[in-house]
């Protein structure tokens, strides 16, 4: 396992990103999904990981900065390859890693509400995220639920 800074450009990452967005527009309409494009992702206040195992990309996930004590949860999936093998568990551990070494005291993040994403739910939950109310430039959206987790 080879956890990577980075990597945007690579074709294997876009496509991913590509069918994480397409994925999103399936479960929700357009206006209410916030998954980042790559000139999102690239902006200096983001940090993007891409998760690869003997070579293959298995995940990718992203933190980005709201402000000096608070960080979100960005562009978190796994590789249809590798689902079930806790990749995106490893990814989460390293973005709340990271989240802590940054001095965060919350890392928060926004999943949708239908049936296709209680896997991320539930995990989120294993790591003690809890739902709350919009944060940053959100607003209330029958398709988002927003969770947060403060750090120590």
């Amino acid at each position: 396992m080879d956890i990577r800074v980075g990597e945007l450009r690579k074709a294997e990452v876009i496509a991913l990103l590509q069918e994480h967005h397409e994925d999103m527009l399936i479960h929700s309409p357009p206006e209410s999904v916030h998954a980042l494009d790559l000139s999102g992702l690239e902006v200096p206040t983001v940090t993007f990981w891409s998760l690869w195992v003997d070579q293959k990309l298995a995940g990718i996930g992203a933190l980005k900065e709201l402000d000096k004590e608070h960080g979100e949860i960005k562009s978190m999936r796994t590789s249809t390859n590798f689902l079930r093998k806790g990749i995106a568990r490893q990814l989460l551990e390293h973005i709340i890693k990271e989240s802590t070494l940054r001095s965060y005291k919350k890392v928060s993040l926004e999943t949708g509400t239908k049936e296709a994403f209680l896997p991320a739910q539930n995990l989120y939950q294993q790591f003690g995220f809890q739902k709350c109310e919009p944060f940053g430039n959100y607003k209330e959206d029958p398709y988002s639920m927003f969770m947060t987790k403060v750090l120590l």
